[in-house]
This record gives structure tokens, sequence and C-alpha cells, in this order.
């Protein structure tokens, strides 16, 4: 019983703060089959809202596999127009987007790594439209996580099946704040703190961020007029939302050209059902300039060879060592998890909010602005517990930002 009100609170969480259904919206939903039953409580949920229409749009893994070990290879330079065009229609209506995001780390491991690419490319052209709304907070969108059997085992390798699912269902819950008596209301006091934080990189205004941890030493220049954000976002129409549950980053953008150094992962990055792990960037006039990783080299540099702008940075969030996400101490090889347990970097495109009026730059004027611009954008974890962040102003003010890696204010 106390996991149904759990599972409940969740869904109405996910509804009400995530991507704050209002009425006459219409809220599609993107589930695999094996979250079915949260996928059902999140329809009712949206419903009592005042949801005009709830769209399910289900996938299978099990499918997505066997289509990538038997599909002919053409296919995968290909992407149906008519989910683009779902998608895009959805969001100039106004409507929203949740994703329940709970991938095998492993579902690719066997597949050929080119296949992935092609068509991780072609979704990624075919979507470009819809990604220019998400990007840009002009319409709301969340992502959640739901335990599924394969993912659950993967973050607890030595327990059963039953045992695996119900400890990161418990994971979850807590790192949600589901688990308390009132999340919404929990919510609403956590992006409180979270803006506070944000408000103070904002009046600092700085130029130049310096990374320094025993693996990665790294400076990066912010462009001029960018903005810190966290946690609750809006839409145009000033209604707040989460884009992410869980969330504990402060987040900007780089100046695409203006970061040198190397960078290493601390946390391993799920990408395309591969693994990525310990891997190192290097920079050079912000460009990715040569990289290293023990497991799945052949993935990263594929990501990387994406397009021109997966060559370059699109994020830097802060997220403290000592987290709730941190202090779980799991690896959960779920991006939406393990980038809010420490700073990060993100290959690919940068978010158009993190700067000064930045839905009304023009792509040509992008570069001049330091805004990168890519098909992709993927998170990766470099924070430690010896991480320090050290900003600088324009008139040459040092301060620290991360001593030991925690916020040092």
């Amino acid at each position: 019983m106390e996991f149904e009100r759990n599972l409940d609170k969740y869904a109405e969480l996910a509804v009400k703060v995530g991507v704050n259904i209002q009425p006459d919206q219409t809220l599609l939903v993107r589930s695999p089959i094996e979250c079915a039953a949260f996928a059902r409580k999140v329809l009712v949920h949206a419903y009592k809202c005042g949801a005009k229409n709830v769209h399910i749009e289900w996938s299978d893994e099990q499918s997505t596999l066997l289509r990538y070990l038997n599909a002919p290879e053409e296919s995968f330079n290909e992407f149906p127009k008519w989910t683009s065009d779902q998608y895009v229609d959805i969001a100039k209506e106004g409507g929203a987007f949740l994703t329940i995001y709970a991938q095998d780390p492993d579902l690719l491991k066997n597949v050929d790594p080119q296949r992935v690419a092609n068509f991780q490319k072609a979704s990624a052209v075919a979507l470009k439209e819809w990604r220019t709304y998400t990007l840009s907070d002009k319409c709301k969108w969340s992502i959640v996580s739901v335990p599924t059997e394969a993912w659950a085992k993967k973050v607890f390798p030595g327990a059963s099946s039953s045992e695996s699912v119900d400890k990161l269902w418990e994971a979850i819950f807590k790192c949600t704040r589901v688990s308390g008596q009132d999340p919404i209301e929990a919510w609403k006091n956590h992006n409180a703190d979270l803006k506070l934080r944000m408000n103070f990189l904002n009046d600092k205004n700085f130029k130049t961020l310096k990374f320094k941890s025993s693996k990665t030493d790294i400076t990066m220049d912010l462009p001029e007029g960018h903005a810190w954000l966290s946690g609750s976002s809006k839409d145009p129409n000033g209604i707040e939302f989460n884009a992410n549950m869980p969330t504990e980053e402060v987040f900007s953008m780089p100046h695409k050209f203006k970061v040198n150094g190397i960078v290493h992962s601390t946390k391993p990055l799920v990408y395309g059902g591969n693994v990525i792990d310990d891997f190192s960037l290097t920079f050079k006039d912000g460009k990715i300039v040569d990289f290293t990783a023990k497991e799945g080299a052949e993935t990263l540099g594929k990501l990387i060879d994406t397009d021109e702008g997966s060559h370059y940075l699109g994020e830097v969030a802060l997220v403290p060592f000592k987290s709730p996400i941190s202090d779980t101490n799991i690896v959960f090889f779920n991006t939406l998890f393990d980038e809010n347990a420490s700073c990060h970097f993100a290959i690919g495109a940068a978010y158009r909010t993190c700067i000064k009026n930045g839905a009304e730059i023009k792509d040509e004027d992008c570069d001049n602005r330091g805004v990168n611009q890519s098909l992709t954008h993927v998170d990766f974890m470099i924070g430690s517990n010896d991480m320090n962040i050290v900003g600088q102003t324009y008139s040459g003010e040092e301060v620290q930002i991360f001593k030991d890696g925690n916020w040092a204010f």
C-alpha cells in the first residue's frame, strides 16, 4: 500500500510539477511498455488537471534490439516523418512532453556502433525543429525515470530481479522527494534554494571559470550576456515547469571557442545503448582535439563526430558532491540521475535560454556570440570530491565557487 501511494504521488508530481499541465492542454507521454502502470497513472492525473488529450507513445526495447540486429542497413538513415510532425504539431499548439527514461544501459552492446550512430544522427536531423522548442523552453517538457528489470539489474547486479527493482524504486522515490509528506511543497522549496545559488552566480557575471581536480584541469570563458539557470523554468506563458526530475544543478553555457585543457569523466555515460566509461577529452580553443576511453571508445568517437557542433561544448552545470543523489552512493547508469549527482558538461547544443535574448539569435550569428549549435546534446559527469572551481570576473576578482567538491558559499 505504501508503494502504491508513493507511485501515485510520483505520477502526480510529474504532472503538476514536471510538466505542470494546464486546462485544455495536450500531453504526449513517451514511455517504455514496462512502465505502463506508471504511465497510466500519469494519464489519470493529467486529465484530473484538465488536460484535453493525453497521447502515450509506447516503446519496446526488445523490439528495438531486434530491429538493430535484423533491419537493412539503409533503414538506419531514416526517421519516421509522422513522428517528427506529431511532435512539432503538439509543440506549436502549446502542448507538453513527458519522457519516461528507463533504458537498459547495455541494450545495444552487441550491435554495430555504426548502425546506432547512423540512426542517432537521422533522428536528430528529423527532430531538429522540435528540439528548438525544448532547447529554448518554448514548450513545457520533463524527464522522469521508472525502474525496469534490465536497468535495475545493472545498478544492483548482486540482487535478484525483484530485489533490484525494489531497491531502485526506493532510491528514485528518495531522490525525487516523493518519500516525504508533501513532495509538491518540497519541490517548491528545493527550486527556491537552487534559485539562490543561481542568483549569486548571475550577480557575479563571471568571465572565466577554472576547474581543477586530480584528473581535470580546464579553463573556460562564458559568453557575454550568459545566464545561469536552475531547477524550474517558464514557458512563453510564464507557466513554471521542471525539465528534470530529479535536479540538483545550476547551469549555463561555455563560450564555444574558449575552452582549453583536459577533463576526465567521473561516472559512466550511457549513450546509444552502450556504456562509455573512464574517458577523457582534451580541448583547444573550444574544440575536442583528442579523447581516450577505457570502455566505449568507438561509441564516444562516433558521438563526437555527429556533426561540427558535437566537437564543442554546449553546457556547464554545477552540482555539489554532497547532494541527495550523490549521497546514495549509487551509480545509476542513467544520465538523468548521474548528472544530478555530479558537476557535468554537455557535448553539443547549448540551451538558448542560457544567454540574453537567446531565442532571437539567428543561427548564422551564434558563432559570433559563442553559442554552440549541434544535432546532439549529451551530458557527461566530471564532478568529484576534490573538484575546485574558481570564477574570475571582468574586473579580475577571483571567487571560490566550489571547494573540495561542494559549494564554497
